[in-house]
Order: C-alpha cells, then sequence, then structure tokens
C-alpha cells in the first residue's frame, strides 16, 4: 500500500531541490502538490487541506526559512504531521477485566471473523492468554463455521449455540463459559451487513449492554477509501468504539482510509492486517506507517516480525552446526519455512529503506518459494544432509521429481553454496541471537 502517495510525495518534495530556502512561493507550489497526492490517495477533502496549511504554517516559520536544505525540511516537517494525522502514538487493545472482553463490529466482508482470529492467535502467542471465540453471527450462511475452522487453525476454543438465534443470549452464555473454563479473554464475532442498517445496529449495541465489553474494535477494509470513513463514522456514534482494525492493507489500496479515518472519528488505529494468514497482523504504529508513506521503509517492524518467528533453541543448534560447517538443506529448508510466516513477501521487502520504490512494480507471489521447497522435497535424505553428492544423474532426477528444469535445480545449489559461506561467515562474527536481540533493543 501507499506506494502511489509515496511516489507522488517524492516528486512534490522534488520541487524544492536545489533552492537556497523556503519560501511563501516555493512552499505553496510544494504543498499544492502534496494536497493533490493526498486527494489521489483518497483522502478527506477538508483532512488533507487542513494538513497541507499545518505544514505550510511550521515550514514558514523563522528557524525553517533559514534552512540550507528546503527539501530535507519539507520531508521533516510533513513527516511529523503525517505521525499527528494517524494518532501520535501507539495505543494497545485494553484486555482488562476478569474475562476481558472484546466486541467485533464492522460490515460484512470487511475481513472480520478472519481478525478475530489474527486477535486471538497474537493474544495465544505474544501476550500468553488464552482465549475464546463466541460465533454471534447468526444470519450469515457458514458463518458459525467459518469461525470454527479459524478457531481449529489457531487452536483456539469456539463457543457456539448453533441452535439459538439470540446473538445476546449466546454473548452471556458464551461470557459464563469462559469463566468455568479459564478463558480469560472472550472475543465476539458479531453479524455485519452489506450497508450500515437499524437492525444491525440495535442487534450490537444490545450485545455491547449485556456483556460490558472492555473493548470494543471497528474492523474496516482499508480498500473501500472513504467509504470506510463514512461507515466508521456511523458504527461510532452508535457505538463509541475503542480502535480502528484496517484490513486488507497488502491490496490495491491508496491508504487515504489509515489517514482520514483517526481524524473523522477521533479513535485511534490499533491493529492492521496485512494478509491471510493468522500471524498477518501488526500493531499500528503511526511513526512507522509515516516512514513508509515516505518511503523510509520500516526495518523495526522487520525485525520484530523476525523476532517473533525466531526459535531460541533452533537457533542455538543451527548455530553449532554452522561452526562445523554441517549446514545442509534441511536447515535451509528450515529458514525458508520461518521467513514465510513472517509473512507477504513483498511487504516485507517494502520495510527495507529505499525497497519500496524498487519494488513497485515487481510482482512477488506468496508462493515464491514453492519451486525451491519443490527441489528440496525431491531429494533423498542423503542429498540433503550431504549436496556434494548430487551429481549429473541425480539432478536429472530431481529436477522431474520436483517438476522443475535441471537449470532450476543447478541455480538452488549454487545459491545453496553461497548461503552457506554466507552463513558461516556470520557464525564466525558472531552470536546470530545476539546479533538480532541488539538489532531489536537498538531501533527502540
Amino acid at each position: 500500500m501507499f506506494e502511489n502517495l509515496a511516489d507522488k510525495l517524492e516528486k512534490s518534495f522534488k520541487l524544492l531541490k536545489g533552492q537556497g530556502k523556503i519560501t511563501e512561493i516555493n512552499v505553496a507550489e510544494t504543498l499544492k502538490e502534496v494536497r493533490r497526492a493526498l486527494l489521489d490517495a483518497d483522502v478527506n477533502y477538508k483532512i488533507a487541506k487542513d494538513f497541507t496549511a499545518k505544514v505550510k504554517e511550521k515550514a514558514l516559520g523563522q528557524d525553517v526559512l533559514k534552512a540550507l536544505n528546503p527539501g530535507q525540511v519539507m520531508v521533516k516537517i510533513v513527516h511529523d504531521e503525517l505521525i499527528e494525522l494517524m494518532g501520535g502514538q501507539s495505543v494497545d487493545v485494553n484486555l482488562k477485566g476478569s474475562p476481558a472482553i472484546i466486541l467485533m463490529s464492522g460490515l460484512q466482508g470487511s475481513g472480520k471473523t478472519t481478525f478475530t482470529g489474527k486477535l486471538a492467535n497474537r493474544l495465544k502467542t505474544k501476550n500468553g492468554k488464552n482465549p475464546l471465540l463466541v460465533a454471534c453471527d447468526v444470519y450469515r450462511p457458514a458463518a458459525i463455521e467459518q469461525l470454527k475452522v479459524v478457531g481449529a487453525s489457531i487452536d483456539v476454543s469456539v463457543f457456539t449455540q448453533p441452535e439459538s438465534k439470540d446473538p445476546v443470549q449466546i454473548a452471556k452464555e458464551a461470557i459464563k463459559h469462559a469463566k468455568l473454563h479459564g478463558n480469560d479473554v472472550v472475543i465476539i464475532d458479531t453479524a455485519g451487513r452489506l450497508a450500515v442498517d437499524e437492525q444491525m445496529m440495535k442487534e450490537i449495541e444490545a450485545i455491547k449492554q449485556a456483556v460490558n465489553p472492555g473493548e470494543i474494535l471497528f474492523v474496516v477494509d482499508a480498500m473501500t477509501g472513504q467509504d470506510a470513513v463514512n461507515t466508521a463514522k456511523e458504527f461510532n456514534d452508535r457505538l463509541d468504539f475503542d480502535g480502528v482494525v484496517l484490513t486488507k492493507l497488502d491490496g490495491d489500496t491508496r491508504g487515504g482510509a489509515a489517514l482520514s479515518i483517526r481524524s473523522v472519528v477521533t479513535k485511534p488505529i490499533k491493529f492492521v492486517g496485512t494478509g491471510e494468514k493468522m500471524e498477518a497482523i501488526d500493531a499500528f504504529y503511526p511513526n512507522r506507517m509515516a516512514d513508509r508513506i515516505l518511503g523510509m521503509g520500516d526495518i523495526v517492524s522487520l525485525v520484530e516480525r523476525a523476532h517473533e518467528q525466531f526459535d531460541e533453541e533452533e537457533a542455538r543448534k543451527l548455530q553449532k552446526r554452522l561452526a562445523k560447517d554441517q549446514f545442509n538443506f534441511d536447515d535451509f529448508l528450515k529458514q525458508i519455512q520461518q521467513i514465510k510466516k513472517m509473512g507477504n513477501l513483498k511487504d516485507l521487502a517494502s520495510m527495507i529503506p529505499g525497497m519500496g520504490k524498487a519494488m513497485k512494480d515487481i510482482d512477488i507471489e506468496d508462493d515464491a518459494f514453492k519451486h525451491i521447497e519443490a527441489i528440496i522435497h525431491s531429494m533423498t535424505k542423503k542429498e540433503r544432509a550431504d549436496a556434494s553428492i548430487i551429481d549429473g544423474s541425480r539432478r536429472k532426477r530431481i529436477s522431474i521429481g520436483s517438476g522443475t528444469s535441471i537449470q532450476e535445480v543447478n541455480r538452488l545449489l549454487k545459491q545453496f553454496a553461497d548461503t552457506r559461506k554466507m552463513m558461516k561467515m556470520v557464525s564466525q562474527g558472531g552470536n546470530m541471537r545476539n546479533a538480532l536481540t541488539q538489532a531489536k533493543g537498538g531501533h527502540r
């Protein structure tokens, strides 16, 4: 997301390139382009206008007028204002209560049920919680089954009463169930509609009154642009929710919802969904999002994702194997699995400073590793353990078994040899776990 906005903002800053200082004239030209970039990204007109007015006010301050590099100064001012526009600070989910009760709201198709599972998985793996999912959508065909499938995929219990058509009663019974079975967080998945209607609003208001949730989250599809902002306002007027969840940020979205929604409802964006996998959920950090919008990457989030998938015991074993020069294709395969768990590859690449623009027109499939995995799975145990025995006839057999060409097999063997050399160098240079921990700590 945000690639087009980042590109247009970069072009607007170029108007100041080579200028000796910021003046009324050149700042007006730049901000005209900034406002146009925001509107093209589907940001609310009034918000875009107010945003550029604030930037202009700061850009024409006496200290800034004397700056030697107006372009860099303008980027800094826009960066700071973007952070403020999106809420300034990250706000975590409220887990107070015994059990803590989280009520999910949103339109049908917003990704609400999927996100309910993602949130449960996050609370389970990161916070050590024992969540219970509650199926209160009694209208949509297969809604209950969908939540059961989601729950099973993350090993989280799902409370259902298929015979009941009363969502309020289901929610109340679920709270009793949670208290009896030691569930410390209850996440209630409610019904949605294709559009806001009175029946849906009355129903979710009744659930809110019955269970008194400590947290109400509004889930919205970021790809719906300004419609998302309008829908958020209607829900907030009725529910007074605590935070917003933006889903499908990995899709072809212009990003206007993320920039507008905070100003309209004055409620923080708490989480973003970046893919279909249960691990594809991130806390929303305005400063990190501003970095990405301006093409600066998001190395902190990248390190955090790596750290979440980091297995200390496996790392120690790998360290020993690297030291003894025993790194093999089984180890290589494990590393690929860890990278895949970190999320969408294009999204990961965009977190590296300078890579967002470079990756703009490059399409990276989610299953980009499938050919590599197929080749490795076509090897025998001996071949995986010792790649040096893979001669011409073995390469031919592996290529046939994996449905790939001999050239692809040869390319992988070379890449493996290069990777093995590099990882041996890393191993000799210091402990991998310490390097990762220091990188994470140093960027906070």
